[in-house]
């Protein structure tokens, strides 16, 4: 790994010893929260602006946005279960003594961060949605399997933090929902430099040794990632809780609807740029 990658863990390992909370007193979870509220932003939510939305009463809309909380707090424990299995299995192999001591760090960030999201549906909604993502076994070329693995947590993450951002900035959310955006975006901001340095460091490393096939199967996974990802977004669980009918056509037409279309590549873009300047992808394509 790079000089550059050591300066930036040992900066991130500066602002986390910084920050350093104790989650169970960091935000408090109140025993009722006010149903007649808004749970993430309305324009965040899957269906807005479908007909299906507006044939919504108020009501309906908040009763849809709090299950759509539940969603995107599902698919954050879910998310932070895998990155955790994943960088506790990397402790240590890393020779970069730097890295090492960060991912210490980061591992501690996102356990806490499952604690927030996993209390809220457990305690307001008494479940967790399951996950639907499933894994193959397969073989990997040098370094793919590592670089994949920082993929995954790369795109996830940059998603993820469209919607803490958003949320945590609006007013018209309730505000046990905006701390605990805000709280995931303050700590995010280390794990996305950290993503965003890692993953150019092994494209660089491993890339020029690849095959074609093998360069050409990564950025069809990296487009497949995204879409994977997207679609549990639109998640016709969410539809049946809140009693709307035909809930997986719904989940379908919404998620190919131009305007659904329009919100993902809005919140894709900085990430898919990014990709694109480093060489990982060769161009930007439709979510």
């Amino acid at each position: 790994m790079s000089h550059d990658i050591s300066q930036v863990a040992k900066k991130l390992t500066a602002q986390s010893i910084k920050g350093f909370y104790n989650p169970f007193t960091h935000i408090q979870f109140p025993e009722k929260i006010d149903m007649n509220s808004w749970f993430v932003s309305p324009e965040l939510i899957s269906i807005f602006g479908s007909p299906e939305w507006e044939a919504l009463g108020e009501e309906q809309r908040k009763k849809l946005s709090f299950f759509e909380a539940i969603n995107f707090y599902s698919l954050n424990v879910h998310g932070e279960k895998s990155l955790l299995e994943g960088l506790t299995r990397r402790l240590y192999e890393s020779e970069n003594q730097d890295v090492t001591d960060y991912i210490h760090h980061f591992i501690d960030e996102e356990n806490k961060h499952m604690y927030f999201f996993g209390t809220f549906c457990e305690k307001y909604a008494g479940k967790i949605y399951p996950d639907r993502k499933l894994v193959f076994p397969r073989e990997y070329a040098p370094g793919e399997e590592e670089f994949l693995f920082f993929i995954k947590v790369f795109v996830f993450e940059e998603i993820v933090d469209y919607y803490n951002v958003t949320t945590a900035r609006d007013t018209r959310v309730e505000e046990l929902s905006r701390a605990i955006n805000s709280n995931h975006h303050e700590d995010e901001v280390r794990h996305l430099a950290f993503g965003r340095v890692i993953l150019n460091d092994l494209f660089k490393t491993h890339s020029p040794q690849w095959s074609a096939e093998t360069l050409n199967g990564v950025r069809d996974y990296i487009r497949g990632y995204y879409i994977t990802t997207w679609r549990e977004y639109y998640n016709p669980d969410i539809y049946v809780d809140v009693g709307i009918e035909d809930a997986y056509d719904l989940a379908s037409n919404v998620f190919e609807s131009e305007k659904a279309k329009a919100h993902r590549a809005k919140a894709s873009r900085a990430s898919i740029n990014y990709l694109v300047k480093c060489g990982i992808l060769e161009e930007t394509f439709e979510l």
